[in-house]
């Protein structure tokens, strides 16, 4: 496996360091991470086919971008493959031409599905598919023996709307699954958040899809507001230092949520996945330290049992992240490359959620506010 990294200047795509390594022909997977302006250039597309004239080329907007050791903003970097023992396949769905996400997400993994399919990529859409349903979908189809990771298309801050395209100038709505099969390519994953749990467990006793309206009976905006102090004068900004630790009905373990909305009108709170009734959450809040010392963890995570470093690493961590750690998010993204030993080639992207399994197995979830890592080795 031959990986490189490269970066769009005006109208080329331009590779610092192994730039004559590889004939570009010779790639068979280019995955492009940019802010969505960006992808909202007319020829991007284009000037991608024409660098990469054989490769399945998959695009996705981000919060943030993560260039080896960097963490850019406005840039658009691609990270360039070539699996020399394992295939590839790539497909593609629209959500617009479903009744709902968990429907679109059974079609693509049916597409997909094979008995020698070992890991599947997602990236999707992250502002009209519902992440919880896709997820749902995927995991309804797909043997559990395979990995399922990837995540959800970013915008900045807005968390307005999101672009995506596999083989095809970027659009809303688009879900794209990577296949990859064979026996000489190992993937494995790691996912940690690193925040602090406070206050006691509560249940949410109404709730919509991803709009939490009460827990414990009890307004839930009101509630939360009381939990936050001082802070509760700086919302909605403030929501993304303290997001709820949720444990789904049928659950043992918790997943976190972010909060993306707050409606004064009618006292709920939106959130970037599903919170059903029954599910028991408890309050969280940023820890600095810990934030950054779990993705070092999640890394550790993806070489444990191995006998060499990865031939790549993906890095998706979540908007909520980079604006708590601000001018210092970038120490998360070296801890990671620390952990690796500087052997690795690094890239990824700022996400609105994170498609991983739990560390320890189970089915995979949509996350938020973690670092989670996707590691490739092929032997």
């Amino acid at each position: 496996m031959k990986v490189a990294l490269y970066n769009l200047n005006g109208d080329k795509w331009i590779s610092p360091l192994l730039e004559d390594m590889i004939e570009p022909y010779n790639y068979n997977l280019v995955l492009c991470f940019g802010a969505k302006y960006r992808l909202q250039q007319n020829n991007l597309y284009d000037l991608t086919r024409l660098k990469f004239p054989a490769a399945q080329i998959a695009m996705v907007s981000t919060s943030g971008e993560i260039y080896q050791n960097e963490v850019l903003d406005h840039s658009m970097i691609a990270v360039a493959l070539q699996f020399e023992k394992s295939l590839i396949k790539t497909e593609s769905v629209n959500i617009k031409d479903f009744q709902n996400s968990y429907s679109a997400a059974i079609h693509l993994a049916k597409q997909i599905q094979s008995e020698d399919l070992v890991h599947v990529l997602i990236l999707s859409d992250g502002s009209k598919v519902n992440g919880s349903d896709l997820v749902l979908g995927l995991t309804s189809q797909i043997n559990k023996k395979v990995l399922i990771t990837g995540g959800l298309a970013g915008d900045g801050a807005e968390f307005k709307s999101t672009l995506a395209g596999l083989n095809k100038q970027p659009i809303e709505g688009e879900i794209i699954a990577i296949g990859f099969y064979g026996d000489k390519l190992k993937v494995t994953h790691g996912s940690q958040g690193g925040w602090d749990i406070f206050g006691l467990e509560k249940r949410i006793t109404n709730s919509s899809g991803n709009v939490l309206l009460e827990i414990e009976d009890q307004n839930a905006l009101e509630l939360y507001k009381k939990y936050l102090g001082e802070e509760v004068k700086n919302l909605p900004g403030s929501a993304l230092l303290f997001p709820l630790s949720v444990t789904l009905p049928g659950s043992k373990k918790p997943i976190v949520r972010t909060i993306l909305s707050i409606n004064e009108k009618d006292n709920s709170m939106t959130f970037a996945g599903d919170v059903p009734v029954g599910s028991v959450i408890r309050f969280m809040k940023a820890n600095f330290e810990k934030i950054t010392m779990a993705a070092s963890e999640a890394a550790i995570q993806t070489i444990s049992g191995m006998d060499k470093k990865p031939d790549f690493s993906l890095l998706i961590s979540c908007v909520g992240r980079k604006l708590i750690l601000g001018d210092k998010t970038v120490e998360e993204v070296k801890a990671v490359e620390k952990s690796f030993n500087h052997e690795t080639v690094m890239a990824g992207f700022y996400s609105n959620g994170e498609i991983s399994p739990f560390q320890d197995g189970g089915n995979c979830q949509l996350h938020n506010q973690t670092m989670t890592i996707t590691s490739y080795f092929e032997y």
